[in-house]
């Protein structure tokens, strides 16, 4: 091996190493904005839980309030109603209800489930009390 073919291989061994070092010199930057970033949101995620925390205790007290006002079974269908608003809530974001795919989305949310339907139907005539409505939902559907 010739000095000049040894030389070219060094200069080329030296390009290709400024090369490496300055993508580590990027990859490094990048990970220190990736962390950054990290830790403003699990600050921003512990923020938000408090928050949530907070809001909660305060229906929770609301509806204790509220529950100690009216006596008898008018308090009771506080929770049951409160209940089937926040199934109501879920349907129409577009989550399942029904027992057979509680929880999974649905993939239109333009399409409607009989299931889930069904149910809130159900729930809604619970809510108003039971007597004598057994087999009400089966007859509006």
């Amino acid at each position: 091996m010739e000095r000049w073919e040894l030389l070219s291989r060094l200069s080329r061994l030296e390009e290709q190493l400024e090369e490496m070092q300055n993508q580590w010199r990027a990859l490094i930057a990048e990970m220190k904005e990736l962390v950054a970033e990290n830790q403003q949101l699990h600050l921003e995620n512990r923020h938000l839980r408090e928050y949530v925390e907070q809001a909660r205790m305060a229906a929770e007290a609301e509806n204790q309030e509220a529950a100690a006002k009216t006596p008898g079974r008018a308090g009771r269908r506080g929770p049951v109603s409160e209940g089937y608003d926040n199934l109501a809530r879920l349907y129409y974001q577009g989550f399942h209800i029904c027992n057979v795919h509680y929880g999974s989305v649905r993939t239109d949310a333009n399409e409607d489930c009989l299931f889930c339907l069904t149910f809130l139907n159900k729930a809604s005539y619970g809510a108003s009390g039971r007597k004598g409505m057994k087999n009400a939902g089966a007859k509006e559907l």
